[in-house]
């Protein structure tokens, strides 16, 4: 009998902070200054780590079954609610794509030395899709190709870039060169305040007004996504023990690497200056320019655009192959489960190819790419947000329903820590609906009814389906 190989703690934890760790986020951090230590702490403490547990749990119980999200809440709720909680997963993917590709595309106009275009909203609505539709046509070719790009992209598009704007950033404060969120002014409210007549950055939000801390929502969809590796937590040999320890190991790694990333950033380019959706080359481009190497930030910025990329195409056919497992059980209609010779969702990728068209045309619509940048990224947490809670619900369920239910894996303090996740997750929600006062969204009416309608609709679709 052949020995059986296991996952390791470390290999956990690295393949669990690759599936979180993006760099399209560090600037949204370094928009929040200092407060952005009880931003990370509230996202890591009351909603990665209880996904994490909760996940686990739920993922080594149905191992052998495969469809994830929709087989769990499946159990507990019904076909119907698992229908719904997966289309949820999938449509969110759907929504972020147009984020991190506009993340992309403010990244290659440094490559191209025309930075002055990442915050054009015709360059980048045009870029996001171009590429999405190349990357649909890859995605036809089937998994092989894919699996082979994303493998390479996340260390040469995110862990080496993430580590040199680290380093850099420590390089220019040991240089003594001028510090960000020292030089804050009294205009930054939500940042700042005065002490003994001095203006100092904040240590906690300002929590006087919900807009001022907004943007938690938009940090909570930074570490979403740790679902997708607790299916593996069977494959360990000793997950009681070992899993805790991974999700420690790569709670830990997030945290230094948004952390400090967005540190480096926030101490070298102005509140005032700084770009959400292109903050990262905004600081690379100060940093290598004042250790006179700037001819580097065009091997970064294409760097960082094949690890977004390789992103998108990472995620591009997971999903809805997820999805399409619901065919099975004839929820889905007979249209959306064609499949190419390959195996890839063909019809589910035209679809998604044609949702994500639509979404990337509010660059072209609106003044600030980063109001837009944004206003998607809300839209996503806020659809998003739903399925965890139906996960978090799913798991108490079944602890009460099916107590004697083989869990390979039990997550300790279930109860506890699926109550504190979905009150951390309804706050995200809520959050999510906010106009945020660090960007000039113009009528926070219309902000808050595309938000709305958005969600409402997403979150609809799939019942109708289910009925029909």
């Amino acid at each position: 009998m052949e020995n059986k190989k296991y996952i390791s703690t470390i290999a956990m934890a690295f393949m669990t902070a690759a599936a979180i760790i993006s760099l399209r986020g560090l600037p949204l951090m370094a928009a929040e200054e200092l407060t952005m230590f009880f931003y990370i702490g509230f996202a890591t403490l009351f909603f990665l780590i209880p996904a994490a547990l909760v996940s686990a749990e739920l993922g080594s119980t149905f191992a052998i079954k495969e469809g994830g999200i929709y087989v769990w809440v499946s159990s507990a709720f019904g076909k119907k609610i698992g229908f719904t909680a997966v289309w949820l997963q999938w449509i969110q993917n759907v929504v972020w794509y147009p984020t991190v590709l506009a993340f992309s595309a403010a990244a290659i106009s440094y490559g191209i030395n025309k930075p002055e275009l990442a915050n054009n909203g015709i360059f980048t609505g045009i870029f996001i899709i171009l590429f999405y539709w190349i990357a649909t046509i890859i995605a036809f070719k089937g998994t092989n190709f894919l699996s082979k790009v994303t493998s390479y992209g996340f260390i040469i598009g995110t862990v080496i870039p993430g580590l040199i704007v680290i380093v850099l950033g420590l390089i220019w404060v040991l240089n003594k060169n001028p510090i960000g969120f020292e030089n804050l002014t009294i205009e930054d409210t939500t940042v700042s305040s005065i002490i003994n007549g001095t203006v100092k950055p904040r240590i906690l939000p300002n929590f006087k007004d919900f807009n001022n801390i907004s943007f938690l929502s938009g940090i909570i969809l930074l570490f979403a996504g740790v679902e997708v590796q607790a299916v593996h937590v069977n494959e360990m040999k000793n997950p009681k023990k070992q899993y805790p320890l991974a999700i420690l190991i790569a709670s830990l790694i997030v945290f230094i690497l948004f952390t400090f990333g967005s540190l480096s950033i926030a101490a070298v380019v102005p509140n005032s200056q700084l770009k959400i959706e292109s903050g990262l080359m905004q600081a690379l481009s100060t940093m290598l320019n004042n250790i006179k190497q700037g001819w580097f930030i065009y091997i970064l910025s294409f760097c960082i655009c094949f690890g977004a990329l390789s992103g998108v195409l990472s995620w591009i056919s997971g999903p809805s192959k997820g999805l399409l497992s619901t065919a099975n059980d004839g929820i889905l209609p007979t249209i959306l489960s064609k499949t190419t010779k390959n195996g890839a969702p063909k019809t589910m990728l035209l679809l998604q190819g044609i949702i994500v068209t639509i979404l990337a045309s509010l660059y072209f619509f609106m003044k600030d790419v980063s109001v837009a940048f944004f206003l998607l990224s809300a839209l996503t947490i806020a659809v998003y947000i739903i399925m965890y809670i139906l996960m978090y619900l799913s798991a108490i369920k079944l602890r009460i329903t099916q107590p004697n239910l083989e869990r390979p894996y039990k997550a300790p303090f279930l109860y506890l820590i699926s109550v504190i996740g979905i009150v951390a997750s309804f706050f995200a929600l809520i959050l999510s609906f906010i106009p945020p006062s660090q960007l000039p969204i113009g009528n926070p009416t219309s902000y808050i009814i595309i938000v709305t309608i958005g969600t409402i609709g997403f979150s609809i679709i799939p019942l109708f389906i289910s009925r029909k």
